[in-house]
């Protein structure tokens, strides 16, 4: 009997290397921010998102993002939001900033990052945080499909109307390059029934979103205007001219290649930021 007993116990610990049980899901209302695993909230090691007053050239999406992110901390009627446009615009910062920013003020609202490949567990995500007294923007960055995904049709259930939609106290934010999220090769169009129906249950997942933002390439002047404002709050010389040769050797003027020039001032003035 206490050899059975001690091949059972060998079994199940084998089986519990093979597939180790999911670790403790951290506490919903503990920390400013999060990563969904797809099994489990894991708190980030440091959310520290760039002042609001340091994301110029973006003034209008600003004031719409965080007035909405306000709304759902404080418990009233808020949008799920799509944030499109071009690379490096400044989507994703503004959705961390705003987060950060609503944080600074007292307001009861964290941030949880989730992958674009978890979106079939955030039924899963939305359990573990209906209940809490808090608000959460739920951050999808960069999202795009591929070809033959299930993932618009669960994310359009669970924006609107679907049995699993998110909770009150919760809100998608969505970032993309496009404004219409689907396949850049929509194969979907040689369906000999009806083509353009196909492309159009496609194109809807956009309209899913009750607030829509575009982000497009800054001129010249707004670009240095970030640079300057960077270097003004990090105590960095700066070289108007020099900023922009850096920008044309990258082929792009933007909010990224601003503080990516930022930190390589720092870099030579020997200073961290």
């Amino acid at each position: 009997m206490t050899d059975q007993l001690d091949l059972l116990a060998r079994i199940a610990a084998a089986l519990d290397r093979l597939s180790p049980p999911p670790p403790p899901s951290a506490d919903p209302l503990a920390h400013p921010a999060y990563v969904w695993r797809g099994r489990g909230l894991v708190a980030t090691r440091a959310f520290a998102p760039l002042s609001l007053d340091l994301l110029t050239g973006i003034d209008a999406q600003k004031q719409a993002l965080v007035e909405n992110s306000r709304r759902l901390a404080r418990g009233h009627a808020a949008h799920d939001v799509l944030l499109w446009g071009a690379r490096g615009a400044g989507k994703s910062a503004l959705v961390k900033s705003s987060v950060g920013g609503l944080q600074s003020e007292g307001q009861a609202i964290a941030l949880i990052e989730v992958a674009g490949d978890h979106l079939e567990t955030l039924p899963e995500l939305f359990g573990a945080i209906a209940e809490s007294p808090r608000a959460f923007v739920l951050f999808i960055d960069d999202l795009g499909f591929a070809e033959g995904s299930d993932a618009p049709r669960l994310l359009r259930s669970m924006l609107e109307g679907g049995a699993e939609a998110r909770p009150a106290n919760a809100r998608l934010y969505v970032t993309s390059n496009r404004r219409h999220i689907v396949p850049r090769d929509l194969k979907e169009q040689d369906d000999p029934i009806n083509p353009r129906d196909v492309v159009d249950d496609k194109l809807a997942l956009a309209d899913r979103f009750g607030l829509s933002l575009g982000f497009h390439v800054c001129d010249q002047d707004t670009y240095v205007a970030m640079v300057e404002g960077y270097a003004r709050r990090f105590g960095l010389s700066f070289d108007p001219q020099d900023a922009i040769t850096w920008a044309t050797q990258r082929g792009s003027r933007s909010g990224r290649v601003a503080w990516q020039y930022v930190v390589e001032m720092a870099g030579r003035e020997g200073k961290g930021l």
